[in-house]
């Protein structure tokens, strides 16, 4: 039912992306090339539609939330070339497409990932809402991106794989709360303070996000045992191969699944303060525990 809405907040945030990527006919146009490829080449968009969703508790304005969806999505963009650099996870596909160092070249994809991690915070720096609240959002996306997030996260991922280092579970979700869970909390935090929510509030999307992205990480993980690559549109099986940490290996699947079930029912109970308001919050926490891909 909610579906129709996600395609008009997907519609929203790539024709802001499109907008904000630069023009591929000026120059550096290889550059530019290689930031289309990885940004516009389809993806699930679930960080901006988190923004949108989150925003609509509060019923914000749309347009206040586009720069903050194209922000976060350019982020893990971004990310997501780096990541498969040969000197990190070194994998040839994602979103069904030759990953951008295989499309364009390694020293390409490095400074493709560089420019979109900096047009993330040029494209935030502009959004439609006071001063106070702009610096709170450059805060969250920064935080979230830095050491104390996302590549944290992947630091302490390239760490633990293929050291035979066997994690505590409480390391193995630190681990995944800051490579995957900062940013989906990010894009939540964002549409939250985009329409003003008060303290109280912050904290339940806070509770929401946390078990929705250590939820979206533990799917991954059992897509990556479960999945082929045909659908999941990047190289199945890879976690196993290169000895990294994740939760079936450590749990078992059975444990693995019964942890998604058990951060379902938290999402739930976070957002039930909300009500109706945030159906679509909770309709995207069902879509990532229940995905495919």
């Amino acid at each position: 039912m909610l579906e129709p809405l996600f395609e008009a907040w997907r519609a929203r945030a790539d024709a802001a992306l499109a907008q904000a990527l630069p023009d591929p006919d000026a120059s550096p146009q290889r550059l530019h090339a290689a930031m289309r490829h990885a940004v516009l080449l389809g993806g699930k968009r679930m960080r901006p539609l988190l923004v949108y969703a989150s925003g609509a508790v509060f019923t914000t304005d749309e347009r206040a939330l586009d720069a903050p969806a194209a922000a976060v999505e350019l982020i893990h963009a971004y990310s997501l070339v780096h990541d498969d650099l040969p000197a990190m996870d070194d994998d040839a596909l994602r979103r069904g497409q030759p990953t951008v160092h295989v499309a364009f070249d390694q020293a390409t994809a490095i400074l493709a990932g560089d420019a979109l991690q900096s047009l993330a915070f040029e494209v935030l720096a502009g959004t439609r809402v006071n001063d106070a609240t702009r610096v709170a959002l450059l805060r969250t996306l920064a935080l979230a991106s830095g050491a104390a997030g996302m590549c944290g996260g992947q630091a302490l991922d390239l760490a633990a794989t293929g050291n035979g280092a066997v994690l505590s579970l409480d390391d193995l979700e630190r681990l995944h709360m800051m490579k995957t869970g900062v940013l989906i909390r990010a894009a939540v935090r964002m549409g939250g303070l985009s329409g003003g929510a008060d303290s109280a509030a912050m904290k339940s999307l806070d509770r929401y996000a946390s078990a929705l992205g250590l939820a979206f990480q533990i799917r991954d993980d059992l897509l990556d045992v479960e999945g082929d690559s045909a659908t999941l549109g990047k190289t199945a099986g890879k976690d196993v191969a290169q000895d990294k940490a994740t939760f079936p290996a450590l749990v078992g699947i059975e444990a693995s699944r019964a942890r998604l079930r058990e951060l379902t029912a938290q999402m739930a109970d976070a957002l039930a303060p909300f009500g109706g308001r945030a159906d679509a919050l909770l309709e995207l926490g069902r879509l990532a525990v229940d995905r495919d891909r």
